[in-house]
């Protein structure tokens, strides 16, 4: 189970995982779509674009759907991923001498498995540079995809030198979707859309030594993902996530623009100005926190809805019953049912 803090329990909007349940839907049966979707707790958000996931249910649909689909990138590119292609991929990593041959490492992986993508590393003096570049110029780039293999990297990378790897930029081949928010409870850094092709980009001189990894750790690193590698625990995300984490670590009730400002060592109105840039407002993010601690909440506490209710500053059940209907579109009784049955 992931742990309390204000990146573990955040949530995301089920469009992030759409392109993933389409690609799920494209090699399994119907009835084993639905097992995948009940056994994760995903049945009744995945046609709501609309609906927050969970990390947890991310997870669980992970590590169900890739024994289920003999594909350990569960229909995201056109040639399936065998089983146990991670564990060497790992395996391989553990041996490398750097950060920056571990990335070597990763692209020469994939480049022996991926039909439609070929992994380009371009390395220099200030800037380390891993692309997605295409076989074919009419070839879409799969949104949840191309996340996950960048992510991975990240992952990886982190993993090895037990800390979390500083990231320069993120830059998507796909127009910005409306779920773009999401992007920075994965990435600690600018992610930006519509670029000529998908990468990641690190700073060569902030790559840190890897560490000695054991076998043991290394089962321990594939028996959690995807939760280690997609969602880190960055604590030097995004202004929005630094602002949500002073709200959680302070009052997140009562606390105030001005009061995250002073934390973040900045003005308001710059403050203001760069949430804006990442397409939130401080309202908003005090409004998911309180969302997210309430599904919490409801998932790992046995205080009666009522409790919950005022306890993430609703004056009354039926507001907080309204609320929670228009983040979620059900009731607060049977999201918590269902959680409780997978």
């Amino acid at each position: 189970m992931v742990s309390n803090d204000p990146i573990s329990l955040t949530t995301v909007s089920a469009g992030f995982i759409q392109d993933w349940l389409e690609a799920l839907r494209v090699c399994c049966s119907a009835d084993q779509m639905q097992f995948l979707l009940s056994r994760s707790g995903l049945q009744a958000s995945a046609s709501e674009p609309a609906q927050r996931v969970t990390l947890q249910e991310i997870a669980r649909l992970y590590q169900l759907a890739a024994p289920e689909t003999g594909d350990e990138m569960m229909g995201l590119w056109s040639r399936p991923i065998r089983p146990r292609a991670l564990q060497h991929l790992v395996t391989v990593l553990r041996e490398a001498s750097s950060l920056t041959s571990s990335l070597y490492r990763f692209s020469t992986f994939w480049n022996l498995l991926l039909d439609d993508f070929h992994l380009d590393l371009r390395t220099g003096p200030e800037v380390a540079e891993l692309s997605l570049v295409p076989y074919r110029q009419d070839t879409a780039p799969q949104r949840f995809g191309h996340m996950l293999i960048l992510k991975l990297a990240h992952g990886l990378l982190s993993w090895l030198s037990g800390s979390e790897t500083p990231v320069k930029a993120v830059r998507f081949a796909f127009a910005r979707p409306s779920f773009a928010a999401d992007y920075a409870v994965v990435f600690p850094c600018a992610v930006t859309f519509d670029a000529p092709k998908t990468s990641i980009l690190f700073d060569p001189r902030r790559l840190d030594p890897p560490i000695t990894r054991s076998p043991a750790e290394a089962s321990l690193f594939l028996e959690r993902a995807p939760i280690d590698w997609i969602f880190t625990n960055s604590r030097a995300h995004t202004n929005s996530l630094q602002v949500r984490a002073f709200l959680y670590r302070t009052s997140w009730k009562s606390g105030q623009l001005p009061d995250a400002a002073l934390a973040l060592k900045m003005t308001p109105r710059t403050l203001n100005r760069r949430l804006k840039d990442e397409g939130t407002s401080f309202q908003d993010i005090k409004d998911a926190l309180r969302r997210d601690i309430a599904i919490r909440a409801l998932q790992q506490s046995g205080d009666s809805i009522e409790q919950i209710a005022f306890d993430t500053g609703f004056s009354a059940p039926a507001n907080f019953h309204r609320a929670f209907r228009k983040w979620t579109n059900r009731s607060p009784g049977s999201y918590r049912a269902q959680d409780r049955t997978v």
